[in-house]
C-alpha cells in the first residue's frame, strides 16, 4: 500500500508554490518529495468519497476548480475544470453519496454546487447562492466571504460559514443540487467563523472564530440550526494577533493551528478546554493526523513541518521544505 501526502499551496503573485506536489510517507512517518503537477494556487484539497479522483480549489480572483484523476501509482492528471462562480474559492467539499461538489468562494461571498459525473468530473454548476452582510471588523468584515460550506452527515444539509457576516446559513441540498435556505444561525459578533466541524454521534459542532481567536461550541437544534453553547480562547498563548486556522476532530480530542502563535492547540473534548500548545513552525494553515504524527501546512515557514502527538505539546518538529503550502492531504493507495 503506498502512503502519500499531497500538498496544497499558492503560487504566482500569491506565494512561491508550483501547485500540488506529492510526497512518499514512510512507515516511520518521514516525508520524501516523488512529484509535481503544476497548477494555480491550488489551495484546498479534498477527495471524492469513492473514486480515484482529487479536487483542489484554484483560489484565484477568477475562482475555478480542477478536478484530477489519481493514478494506482498516485500521479495527478487533469479530468476536468470548471469556474466556481466568485472569486477567489478557499474550501471544497464533496457530498457523502459523490453526487455533488460543494465549494465556498472567499472573496466572492458565495456558495457553488456542482454535479459530478460517473468520472468524478464536475459536469455542471447546479447552484450559485450569494451572500450579503457585514460584520463589526470593518477591514475584515466589509462584505459576506464564505469560508467552507460543509455538508451534513446524510448530504441533505449545507452549513455555510461566513467569516464576514458571523453567521452560519445553512441550506437544503435538494436531489437535483439547487440550494434552497433552511436556516440562519448568528455567532457573537466579530467571531470570524472560519471553520465548522460536526462532532459524530452528537448534536453539538465546533466553530473556529479567525478574527476573535476563539473555539466555539455550538448545538444543531435542528438540521441547520445552530445555537452557542460556549467560547473559549483556541489556545494557551497570550501573543496577538492570533489569526486561528484549521480544525481536527479526533474520538477525544481537538486541535486547531493558531497563527501569530504559530503553534497547534490540543483540546480535551468533552471540556472544550485547552491542554497544550506545539509550536509548529510560521503561520500553520492546515494540518492533518496520521498515526499519531501532525504535519502541518507551515505556509511562511516554506515547509511541512511534522511532529508526533505527545501529551505534553513538546515534541521534535521535522522540516520538509515546500513552497507556500497551504493545504496536506494524506491518502492511502492500495
Amino acid at each position: 500500500m503506498a502512503e502519500l501526502v499531497f500538498v496544497g499551496c499558492y503560487t504566482g503573485d500569491a506565494g512561491n508554490g508550483t501547485g500540488i506536489t506529492t510526497l512518499s510517507r514512510s512507515p516511520s512517518g518521514s516525508l520524501r518529495e516523488v512529484a509535481s503537477l503544476p497548477l494555480e494556487s491550488p489551495s484546498w484539497l479534498t477527495r471524492h468519497p469513492s473514486l480515484p479522483v482529487l479536487y483542489a480549489a484554484n483560489e484565484l480572483s477568477t475562482g475555478g476548480v480542477t478536478a484530477l484523476a489519481i493514478s494506482p501509482s498516485g500521479e495527478l492528471s487533469v479530468l476536468g475544470t470548471a469556474e466556481t462562480g466568485g472569486a477567489h474559492p478557499c474550501h471544497l467539499a464533496v457530498t457523502p453519496d459523490g453526487r455533488f461538489l460543494v465549494c465556498a468562494n472567499y472573496t466572492g461571498g458565495s456558495v457553488a454546487v456542482f454535479s459530478l459525473s460517473p468520472s468524478g468530473a464536475p459536469s455542471a454548476r447546479t447552484a450559485l447562492v450569494q451572500h450579503h452582510g457585514t460584520g463589526p471588523v470593518s477591514d475584515r468584515q466589509e462584505a459576506a466571504h464564505v469560508h467552507m460550506a460543509v455538508p451534513s452527515a446524510d448530504g441533505s444539509v449545507v452549513s455555510a460559514v461566513d467569516l464576514g457576516t458571523d453567521e452560519i446559513r445553512s441550506y437544503t441540498l435538494t436531489p437535483s443540487g439547487a440550494l434552497e435556505p433552511l436556516a440562519v444561525s448568528s455567532l457573537p459578533p466579530g467571531t470570524g467563523p472560519r471553520q465548522l466541524v460536526r462532532r459524530p454521534g452528537t448534536d453539538l459542532a465546533y466553530v473556529v472564530g479567525e478574527l476573535a481567536g476563539t473555539l466555539v461550541t455550538v448545538r444543531e437544534k435542528a438540521p441547520g440550526a445552530f445555537e452557542v453553547v460556549s467560547s473559549t480562547p483556541s489556545t494557551l498563548s497570550s501573543v496577538t494577533p492570533n489569526l486561528v486556522a484549521h480544525l481536527e476532530l479526533t474520538d477525544s480530542r481537538l486541535y486547531v493551528s493558531n497563527r501569530g502563535p504559530d503553534c497547534v492547540t490540543e483540546f480535551a473534548l468533552d471540556e472544550a478546554a485547552a491542554v497544550a500548545d506545539q509550536p509548529c513552525g510560521a503561520n500553520p494553515r492546515h494540518f492533518a493526523l496520521v498515526d499519531g504524527t501532525c504535519y502541518v501546512a507551515a505556509q511562511s515557514e516554506n515547509a511541512i513541518t511534522a511532529f508526533t502527538l505527545t501529551a505534553s505539546g513538546e515534541a521534535e518538529l521535522r522540516y520538509y521544505p515546500t513552497g507556500s503550502p497551504t493545504f496536506v492531504l494524506p491518502v492511502s493507495l492500495s
